[in-house]
């Protein structure tokens, strides 16, 4: 039974993965589910959900290619199976992954007769190849092959119109999907004012990052979204005549409180997850078993008195502050910790 094999609480909604596979380096499925949920509220999130994970989660494609002495996309190159066109196709493909922003070239040099895979791309040391094995193509003679690209980070589809470059630079159309396709089902269950829901989510990514990993940041995004609206409270904005024209300027954002910024940290430490905070495993462990779950359960206590969580020691609450400091820019109280 669903309702046997996922923990429902009354009091607190929560989510869990109840299936995670690997199904190939450039297939990965996760299922999720999240309960206990008021009757329409599960399609309210899934909805939202599917086009943020589809439409809001970055990733990291080739965007460019140099062809030497090629000035048509469509032009045969001597010596090669493949034109210039289907070498862009078979670029765009290539699934990678990368942490840092910003334009950053690779290059593929290749002697023929051989087959020219996403092995032989030098990359940046910032970026990474999922799978090797993927086809760019293939040289029947012994030639050389000199393709140059950019790589770029961004997020959706990007389609590119038709380039004939003098130079022999062609734009590729950027494929920025982690998220392959993403659907979402509900179960309800209780009788007449009582139903509840439970929703359930399927994410199929490329490989570049797990399942999990691109629900948290399709559900990160979604709050930035939401942010705004938080803001434009604070402005008392009461009727909607002070809409007319959408004037902007009822929005000073350089002028938010302080109250506000607040909240806004609060919400987004409820969903960082300290086990996605690079902590090392006998770290992580310990404070699981405090019950810290999250960066904002670990902001509730401080560094100076750690030695009521068992087996652990100055050196890890030296770890703890790195970590906060490197990633957050943030720091611990100096009180005592007041452990529950």
């Amino acid at each position: 039974m669903i309702r046997d094999e996922i923990s429902v609480s009354i009091q607190t909604l929560r989510w869990k993965c109840i299936e995670s596979r690997v199904n190939g380096k450039r297939l990965h499925y996760g299922r999720f589910a999240l309960s206990p949920l008021q009757k329409g509220q599960a399609n309210t999130i899934g909805i939202a959900m599917r086009r943020a994970l589809l439409g809001e989660v970055e990733g990291t494609c080739i965007t460019h290619a140099k062809f030497e002495n090629m000035t048509h996309e469509y032009s045969a190159i001597m010596g090669i199976e493949e034109s210039v066109h289907d070498i862009s196709i078979n670029l765009r493909g290539i699934v990678l992954q990368s942490d840092p922003y910003g334009i950053r070239e690779a290059s593929i040099y290749s002697v023929g007769p051989r087959d020219v895979t996403a092995q032989d791309i030098i990359l940046p040391p910032s970026v990474r190849i999922i799978d090797t094995t993927q086809h760019i193509a293939s040289l029947k003679e012994s030639i050389t092959s000199d393709i140059r690209s950019q790589i770029g980070k961004d997020r959706g589809y990007r389609i590119q119109s038709p380039n004939n470059s003098r130079d022999g630079i062609f734009s590729t159309d950027a494929v920025s999907m982690p998220v392959r396709n993403a659907n979402y089902s509900i179960h309800s269950y209780g009788n007449g004012n009582e139903m509840q829901e439970i929703l359930f989510s399927e994410i199929w990514t490329n490989g570049s990052l797990a399942p999990g990993e691109a629900l948290y940041e399709a559900s990160r995004n979604l709050i930035d979204l939401f942010i705004p609206f938080m803001r434009a409270e604070e402005q008392n904005i009461d009727g909607i005549d002070n809409w007319n024209g959408y004037n902007m300027s009822l929005f000073p954002f350089s002028h938010i409180s302080t109250d506000t910024e607040k909240m806004e940290e609060e919400i987004a430490f409820k969903h960082i997850f300290i086990d996605q905070s690079e902590l090392p495993p006998r770290v992580y462990n310990c404070l699981k078993r405090v019950n810290i779950h999250t960066l904002s359960d670990l902001l509730n206590y401080s560094r100076d008195d750690p030695t009521r969580i068992e087996n652990f020691g100055n050196q890890s609450v030296e770890q703890i502050l790195e970590v906060l400091q490197k990633r957050f820019a943030i720091d611990l109280p100096k009180k005592k910790f007041q452990f529950h």
